[in-house]
């Protein structure tokens, strides 16, 4: 066998590095979670590499018999899943996903309506991003700070005023359900397009527990797969179409307006990850809701600024922390970090420095997968104050993270229940 370079060496060095940080963490960023043993199967097989450009029985290379059973398959999985007409596991991100309805239903020089930035929206969604690249502009809805959604009525005036072509919705920090029934006249009444950015919940609205935009007012729907819905880190549009032209239009976007090969391997791994949700996505996105409030609630009760708190705190699995009066979101990340609790530094509404903001944002569906239940909170809580409030030696934290977290390596709700969820199989000795 040839001795592999320094280099290589290197960087395989530092890929098992971070497994054991991981594996050593408690990890809480609320747009990562962990995939099933099956699905990384499917991620080393043959089909990474190989090439399938258009639609199942309709490509440009041929080789792609079994790619296209593996596909149509994965395509009636979703379909039944979300119960919609239209599926697309083609987008190789959510951004992307975002890009192929962007380029679908929107032509340069027109406007969309969004949620802002700052009141927790995606960047995508932005001028500095996809939908400044497709060359539109952007009138955003007025928020409620307070209850950390759309002020209702203020939206349905934008919406008359503006009349957008398509109006988006979703959010990157995504604690309660968008009123979509309650502005449903108003999109009539204008005959706008409603698309929603579901990355975040897509998981939540899977298993039943959130919302379920394409019965309250939503055409489309695009994602990510990889945050609440434990996929590979891939993305998928999901529609029930006005017409067949724009079925055919949000086709086009995806392949060829964005995409060329779509990852057949990761599109492998997603339709294991649409079969594990149709068996354990009911369970699984009901204990991250628990969790999530469980989390808000003992943070609360040791004096963090919890967003929402006269609303429930959460109906999601992210929770929202104004730590501004501790340092900031930054400096407590990196204190948080040092001890080997991963969370990310997040704008809350009317900050104005995405490097400085006052948030921190948290999501409970990676430890969920990893068995935790309400209880496991209150612990995670407490380090967030002797790190935070009482201002612990994070190496004193950290041992104690370190030995809280070995109770939770093994991954729950998916086909291999009880796999070590940070195993990293070496091939080279």
């Amino acid at each position: 066998m040839t001795a592999i370079s320094r280099n290589a060496k290197f960087v395989r060095e530092n890929v098992i590095l971070h497994n054991s940080f991981f594996e050593n963490s408690i990890p809480l960023i609320a747009s990562e979670n962990l995939i099933s043993p099956l699905q990384r199967e499917m991620l080393n097989s043959d089909f990474n590499g190989r090439y399938a450009e258009g639609w199942p029985g309709h490509r440009y290379y041929q080789g792609n018999e079994y790619v296209d059973r593996v596909e149509l398959r994965g395509i009636e999985l979703a379909k039944k899943l979300f119960r919609c007409n239209f599926a697309d596991l083609r987008p190789i991100s959510g951004t992307v996903a975002n890009m192929a309805v962007l380029f679908a239903l929107t032509s340069p020089g027109e406007t969309i309506t969004a949620p802002a930035l700052s009141d927790g929206a995606h960047i995508s969604t932005a001028r500095f991003g996809a939908v400044g690249f497709r060359g539109l502009n952007t009138v955003t809805y007025p928020f409620d700070s307070e209850r950390m959604t759309l002020d209702i009525d203020g939206t349905a005036r934008v919406l008359r005023e503006v009349r957008p072509k398509v109006a988006l919705f979703g959010m990157s920090l995504f604690l309660f359900p968008v009123p979509l029934r309650e502005l449903a006249d108003v999109f009539n009444e204008v005959g706008c397009t409603v698309w929603y950015d579901g990355a975040h919940v897509l998981g939540l609205i899977a298993g039943g527990q959130f919302q379920d935009p394409l019965r309250e007012g939503a055409h489309v729907i695009s994602a990510s797969t990889h945050k609440t819905f434990p996929g590979p880190n891939h993305g998928i549009v999901l529609a029930n179409p006005k017409d067949e032209e724009m079925e055919k239009a949000l086709m086009r976007g995806v392949f060829p307006g964005v995409t060329s090969n779509h990852h057949l391997h990761e599109m492998a791994a997603l339709c294991i990850a649409l079969d594990e949700m149709s068996r354990f996505g009911r369970s699984y996105a009901r204990q991250i809701v628990r969790n999530s409030r469980a989390l808000a609630e003992s943070l609360y009760d040791r004096g963090f600024g919890v967003l929402a708190a006269d609303y429930g705190f959460t109906a999601s699995h992210a929770v929202a922390l104004n730590v501004a009066a501790l340092g900031g979101g930054s400096a407590c990340a990196e204190l948080l970090e040092s001890a080997n609790i991963v969370v990310n530094k997040n704008l809350l509404p009317g900050d104005k420095s995405s490097q400085n903001p006052s948030g921190l944002r948290l999501g409970t569906q990676e430890v969920t997968h990893l068995g935790m239940k309400t209880g496991d909170m209150e612990e995670i809580a407490s380090f967030f104050e002797r790190l935070l409030v009482k201002k612990e030696d994070p190496a004193r934290v950290r041992k104690d993270v370190i030995s809280f977290k070995r109770g939770f390596r093994k991954l729950k709700y998916c086909y291999g229940e009880g796999y070590p969820a940070y195993r990293f199989e070496r091939f080279l000795r």
